[in-house]
């Protein structure tokens, strides 16, 4: 089946008038309904977004293939439509589309059709072939520029096949890659053309395999791998690396294989990635990653992170609504220490945001061990967490025969931290487990379900209770520290409060400053409140509204997902939730921690400095009114917060392309 028999002239857009990315996807979508190629709008609009959220499908070079199998799809098209405005389609390059081809697959779709998919990406990487559709001013013209192509790409595909048979037997270094995307239909063959091509120009072989939809296409023999000098996995999804065992082996999204070639091309070439052994099944895919064990760190610090992200946001907007309601409806000063949960709407707002919050560290600690040793981890690692938050440790817990003394003990919270530590500790004694535990083949089944979960829980339970021990005598040094300077130097105060604040975001350093800030109030309430609680309230708002400064000005750095987290992490800024922004710490924390830490010491020095002094012990903007000077205690917020925002995004790395 030829792309032209999928073409269907009806349905094209020749001047697509939608200048954003949904708008633009609306009008594709409105041709095919309105010409009954597809029957229910809502249907393929959610496959199309689905895909999407995945990987955007603008490819880059102004081209996007969004794409879609789905039963609201009645027969196989492909439409082509041409912008003469450029859309904002959020591209892997970042730069404008004009060229549209939306693929609508219909559920049942048979192998020949995915085959004339992958064709079409293979004439996008046509050189030229592009500009000869952004000239085009009729539907016959489009058809016309694929048959005027058709030669060429018949050409290619015969110049691919010769050199299939020729590149065990060349003199040529040899690389071998797997290519692979979440569908399978464009991302798959864009990678694979992309490399190919690179590898001519580089004087270099490579010789693909694709796990396409359709399955796997030209499939590399044992031949080709043994000869091979290294490997190139380019995919987003699992493909099959025990075959593999002993090459050297980088391993990459796809889209690093579109838009980096020449990079993991040279890379391969220069001996820079490691000899995978398949034994390391469970991190093949990631074997580019354990150059070092910071790259193992990171890729198991973001599967928790991105896991625990909802639950930061949701809980921390539920209870920044809690302090809005409670400012708005008004409460009396001498209960200020209840803002949040004084009225009956806020307390429900509270509790339900301090719910989905209790679980970020539990969440956090699972998912990193569930990284680490997939779900029999997981229960370790949120028991890890859920010991993290409570403070539980030998000598901390308390139980009834021992009488009053025992029963009122209680732990110190090792928050963000002991939850990371815990999260690793979890996923690594899971794994011990799995290795030492034997049992008989009949039993496999009940080891991974029973066996290590629970030896998993008991093991990273005992362990959590000694690593709480020494999190509790550092929060404990830290408040002893803080006494010293009470009364010295306020600027210093105000410098040490405020930085410590943005250390751990809610953890045990956090934690530390804020008990200690709030424990002045007592004794200057009646002279105006207190410039330590004053400093640790400003330190706390300033690395929400960073993240937000951040992503409002290095906007080329930061995903989507990340630039709409800098608009949540206002609301949370503002409403002094320092929390808001540990997702960003603990993705980057080299850069992102460092720069909160300054902005934040900052503003807490600036607040010591002019003395301002805050009488309540929470709610951010909303108890503005309760410092002595509202309106400066406001710009040096917002001074330490553009010291920061420009600092970390100054730092952060640009996004891969």
């Amino acid at each position: 089946m030829k792309i032209q028999d999928l073409l269907n002239k009806k349905v094209m857009l020749l001047d697509l008038q939608a200048t954003t990315k949904e708008a633009a996807i609306d009008e594709m979508i409105n041709s095919l309904v309105d010409n009954g190629v597809v029957t229910d709008f809502d249907v393929f609009k959610a496959g199309i977004m689905a895909r999407e959220a995945q990987t955007s499908t603008g490819l880059g070079d102004g081209i996007a293939m969004p794409h879609s199998k789905n039963a609201a799809v009645k027969e196989a098209t492909v439409l082509f439509a041409k912008s003469n405005k450029g859309v904002d389609y959020e591209s892997l390059d970042g730069q404008p589309t004009d060229l549209f081809f939306m693929i609508a697959a219909p559920e049942g779709a048979n192998d020949t059709h995915l085959a004339a998919l992958a064709e079409l990406s293979k004439y996008l990487m046509q050189d030229g072939f592009a500009d000869r559709l952004r000239k085009v001013t009729s539907p016959d013209e489009v058809i016309a520029a694929f048959d005027t192509s058709e030669e060429e790409a018949q050409a290619e595909e015969a110049k691919k096949a010769q050199a299939v048979k020729e590149a065990a037997s060349s003199d040529k270094p040899l690389i071998v890659a797997v290519t692979a995307c979440t569908t399978g239909i464009a991302h798959t063959y864009m990678a694979e053309e992309s490399l190919i091509k690179t590898g001519e120009e580089m004087g270099v072989n490579v010789r693909v395999e694709t796990n396409g939809a359709s399955g796997v296409g030209t499939p590399l023999t044992a031949e080709e791998i043994s000869k091979a000098v290294g490997v190139i996995v380019a995919a987003d999804k699992a493909v099959e690396t025990a075959r593999f065992d002993g090459k050297k082996l980088l391993s990459k999204p796809v889209a690093a294989g579109i838009r980096q070639p020449q990079e993991l091309i040279q890379n391969i070439l220069d001996g820079k990635a490691e000899v995978f052994h398949a034994e390391n099944a469970g991190a093949a895919q990631e074997s580019s990653e354990k150059l070092s064990l910071g790259g193992a760190f990171y890729k198991h610090l973001m599967s928790g992170v991105s896991q625990m992200l909802p639950f930061v946001i949701g809980g921390g907007i539920m209870i920044a609504l809690a302090f809005l309601i409670d400012g708005a409806m008004g409460v009396p000063n001498e209960s200020l220490g209840n803002l949040g949960s004084y009225h009956e709407l806020a307390s429900m707002f509270m509790k339900i945001g301090a719910s989905a919050f209790g679980l970020m560290l539990p969440v956090f600690a699972g998912y990193v061990a569930y990284s680490i040793a997939e779900k029999p981890g997981l229960v370790a690692g949120f028991v890890a967490g859920a010991i993290a938050k409570e403070g539980y440790a030998f000598g901390k817990i308390p139980y009834a025969q021992g009488g009053e003394a025992t029963s009122a003990l209680a732990g110190v919270s090792s928050g963000f931290l002991g939850a990371l530590v815990g999260g690793f500790i979890a996923g690594a004694l899971v794994l011990l487990v799995k290795k030492y535990v034997k049992v008989p083949r009949s039993l496999e089944g009940a080891k991974s379900i029973l066996l290590l979960p629970l030896f998993g829980t008991i093991l990273t339970g005992f362990v959590m209770l000694a690593v709480n021990i020494p999190m509790a005598a550092i929060n404990t040094g830290m408040n002893n520290f803080l006494a010293g300077l009470e009364g010295g130097s306020a600027v210093l105060l105000g410098i040490v409060l405020g930085g410590m604040m943005a250390v751990d975001m809610g953890g045990p350093v956090n934690k530390a400053a804020y008990v200690f800030g709030t424990g002045t109030l007592a004794a200057t309430v009646a002279t105006g409140g207190s410039v330590a609680m004053a400093a640790v309230m400003a330190g706390g708002m300033v690395p929400p509204l960073a993240i937000f400064v951040a992503t409002l000005l290095f906007k080329n750095k930061f995903t989507k997902e990340e630039r709409n987290s800098g608009l949540t992490n206002i609301v949370m800024g503002l409403s002094f939730i320092t929390e808001g922004a540990i997702p960003f710490g603990a993705a980057d924390p080299a850069r992102a921690i460092p720069s909160f830490i300054l902005g934040s010491a900052v503003a807490g020095g600036l607040v010591g400095l002019t003395g301002i002094k805050l009488m309540a012990p929470h709610g951010g903007i909303f108890v503005i009114a309760l410092t002595s000077n509202a309106l400066l205690y406001l710009v040096f917020v917002l001074i330490g917060a553009l010291v920061s925002g420009v600092v970390y995004g100054y730092l952060r790395k640009p996004l891969e392309k």
